[in-house]
């Protein structure tokens, strides 16, 4: 026994049910921000120059839209002219990480060059960072409609092996149904992107996959966003600008030779 219903499965839009939205603004704390600017002048101040460097945003578990911290990695992958993300860097830093504490995103700084954009390097450095963060805070969005030609109804008990050939996928019900919709879940993720440069200025964009189990369609998508700082009390004191030079010293090294590739814009 088969049932079709091609004319109720072949709608012109498929369904779509949001879930839940992502971020659309980046929440920061001002001490975060603080501290990304206090890099920036403390690797001048013991390197005696500027160039670029790259560190993590991180957020508590149970609130991964806000960055309360951020977390400067060894910077092995920095170069004079452009830096680059390791996948495996990211996630050994994700694992010395204490308690809730997660990577929700990314900073890096121009230095002392004037360019207040993402270069064609730090995209792909954002993708890179996305494919990591969507892997462990991803969330349902959306229920999407999966429209699928010549789909067929068929009975447990009640169809033979001519039943199975027919139509490009079967449903096999305990009884028989006369109409069904498929609805997939949609996981969304999102990535925060920030750049700074030593005069002040910062730039920032959000980058958002949303990828459907069973279609496994993904799409990401990404624009800039504002960035609202938020007061928490928390300041750099002298002890943390005395940890913080140490770490600087250890894992932001000047380069000696010249990259043999630029970073474009």
């Amino acid at each position: 026994m088969r049932f079709k219903t091609l004319a109720a499965l072949n709608r012109a839009e498929p369904l779509y049910l949001p879930l839940g939205g992502l971020p659309r603004e980046i929440l920061m704390t001002r001490y975060a921000m603080k501290r990304a600017f206090a890099i920036n002048e403390l690797v001048r101040s013991i390197h005696g120059e500027s160039f670029e460097w790259y560190g993590y945003t991180i957020a508590e578990k149970r609130k991964p839209e806000l960055i309360v911290d951020l977390g400067l990695p060894e910077n092995d992958l920095n170069r004079m002219d452009y830096t680059a993300l390791d996948p495996l860097g990211i996630a050994a830093y994700q694992e010395s990480l204490e308690g809730e504490k997660v990577i929700n995103g990314w900073i890096h700084s121009h230095g002392s060059l004037d360019h207040r954009s993402f270069s064609a390097t730090d995209e792909a450095n954002s993708i890179t960072m996305l494919d990591y963060v969507f892997s462990f805070l991803k969330v349902p969005v959306a229920k999407r409609e999966i429209l699928i030609k010549d789909l067929t109804f068929l009975v447990e008990g009640g169809y033979g092996e001519a039943d199975l050939v027919e139509g490009s996928v079967s449903i096999i019900a305990d009884s028989p149904v006369k109409r069904a919709r498929i609805l997939e879940t949609v996981h969304g993720g999102f990535c925060y992107c920030v750049v700074i440069g030593d005069d002040g200025w910062h730039t920032q964009e959000i980058v958002t996959k949303e990828r459907g189990v069973l279609s496994g369609q993904s799409e990401v998508t990404k624009r800039g966003a504002s960035l609202v700082l938020l007061d928490t009390g928390q300041i750099l004191t002298a002890d943390v600008m005395e940890a913080l030079g140490r770490e600087i010293r250890e894992k932001i090294k000047p380069v000696s030779y010249d990259s043999p590739r630029l970073e474009k814009a």
